[in-house]
């Protein structure tokens, strides 16, 4: 059942594949801000897998964050996803990413329940 407080962890490692460099978000070999969207939204997609009902997942719809400090090759980033409310279909999730030093990012994501075949038809 979906409740308030679902929440899961996602990590990774900063490596030259998700540096703003590589990602071309930026030039510099530093964790990148889309890189560290997508484990938040990993984190959020996790917490609440389990609970959703057969043949359903939840999309993306809005993320608003702040990267808040860089992190360098080798740093171990983990990102936190809490679900904080539940409207209908709309999850919203509160979310955060730390390296061993702190906090480097946090913000609202939102995500919507979909049946996987009906937004797969929607595909030209």
């Amino acid at each position: 059942m979906l409740e308030k407080g679902l929440s899961a962890r996602s990590e990774t490692v900063v490596a030259a594949g998700n540096t703003a460099a590589a990602m071309g978000s930026g030039d510099l070999e530093v964790f990148a801000t889309p890189a560290m969207v997508a484990l938040m939204e990993n984190a959020a997609m996790t917490a609440v897998a389990p609970e959703l009902p057969e043949g359903s997942t939840t999309v993306g719809a809005e993320m608003n964050v702040t990267h808040i400090k860089p992190s360098g090759p080798g740093a171990e980033i983990t990102a936190t996803a809490v679900l904080t409310a539940v409207e209908g279909r709309k999850l919203t999730f509160n979310v955060g990413a730390r390296d061993a030093e702190g906090m480097i990012g946090e913000g609202v994501h939102i995500r919507y329940i979909v049946d996987r075949a009906k937004f797969m038809a929607k595909l030209g």
